[in-house]
């Protein structure tokens, strides 16, 4: 046993300092990012916010609607190789560069995954996705999928420190994403005592994959606009999504009226939710690690992403970054004990 006594961060302990700008508007800043692999010869371009591939989040809708702003989506795992073709036959053009397929590492993912290519060839970025990625097969198994698909966008996670963001990048990934126990539908720092706050993760892990070449995504941890400034700010190359792009018209999950109001379910892929709907419920060898919650409903996505890169583009005023790659350049972080004044909220 031992104790690391170095300070870890999350999001609510830091602010951004102000610093001058020659920026007169917002409207000066420019979000768009252009990425050149570290593997596959593909070069990503558009805003790097991505939603998450969770069922209720992850859906082809939510494709759809984020593609017309240039964001990403990683689809989530259960939709069936004819639902990919009919996505892809009704889609817009250019989608195969804003969506991912997302897979596990059990055989019949591997089953499933080359079934959805050999039937939808446009598929040009493959999302790796397990809870721990600490584990020897794990990246044993990125380095097969690079083999069997060396021209494909390999993303693989989750982890939460540099070493095995390395790992993952040397076996084959492309973009490493980060994150334990920081999403708003996750039990796992509950249930294990494991995970690493979300600020001190990225800070860390984009130190080690931009010395090899990588990327990173911040997955999980942001409730506001303001936390994902933060993340781009530490270094994420990417922001990944859940809760804030949940309850919305293009999202899943089902919708629940209560006194009057309307609600969208919104679970944790860990949950027993999740589970008993696409595993027949929670193994015996394991316990939920996820959250089942109802959402107020919120309408159509395009009014969050609009209040969200609003929001991101007032950061990049407020320090001078014409462009959202200067971001992490210009931040400065100031520890704080409060985020808010709060008085008047309900």
């Amino acid at each position: 046993m031992r104790i690391e006594y170095d300070i870890k961060l999350g999001f609510k302990d830091v602010m951004i300092r102000p610093k001058r700008s020659t920026l007169k508007s917002r409207k000066e800043v420019s979000l768009e990012r252009t990425f050149k692999l570290l593997h596959s010869p593909i070069t990503w371009s558009g805003i790097p916010i991505i939603a998450a591939n969770m069922d209720t989040v992850g859906t082809f809708e939510m494709a759809k609607a984020l593609s017309k702003e240039k964001l990403f989506t990683t689809i989530h795992k259960h939709y069936t190789t004819d639902e990919w073709s009919n996505f892809f036959n009704n889609a817009p053009s250019n989608i195969e560069n804003r969506v991912a397929i997302s897979t596990g590492i059990g055989k019949q993912d591997t089953i499933r995954l080359s079934n959805h290519i050999k039937s939808n060839p446009k598929l040009q970025y493959i999302c790796i996705d397990v809870a721990n990625g600490y584990s020897e097969y794990f990246a044993d198994f990125v380095k097969s999928v690079r083999e069997t698909y060396p021209e494909k966008v390999i993303i693989a996670g989750n982890v939460v420190t540099g070493e095995m963001v390395e790992e993952l990048l040397l076996s084959g990934a492309d973009i490493v994403k980060v994150g334990i126990g920081s999403g708003s539908v996750c039990t796992t720092r509950v249930k294990t005592g494991v995970g690493y706050p979300q600020l001190s993760a990225i800070i860390e892990c984009a130190d080690a994959a931009h010395g090899l070449g990588g990327q990173i995504i911040s997955d999980g941890g942001c409730t506001t606009p303001g936390d994902i400034a933060k993340a781009f700010g530490a270094g994420a190359d990417f922001v990944m999504l859940g809760g804030m792009l949940s309850g919305h018209d293009e999202s899943g999950g089902e919708t629940i009226e209560k006194n009057g109001e309307k609600y969208k379910k919104f679970y944790g892929m860990s949950s027993f939710t999740a589970m008993d709907k696409h595993s027949g419920g929670v193994a015996d060898y394991r316990a939920s690690e996820g959250k089942t919650v109802e959402v107020p409903y919120r309408g159509a996505v395009k009014h969050t992403i609009k209040d969200i890169l609003g929001g991101l583009r007032s950061t990049c005023t407020y320090v001078g970054a014409s462009r959202l790659k200067e971001l992490t350049k210009r931040t400065t972080f100031i520890r704080v004990a409060e985020q808010e004044n709060k008085i008047y909220n309900p």
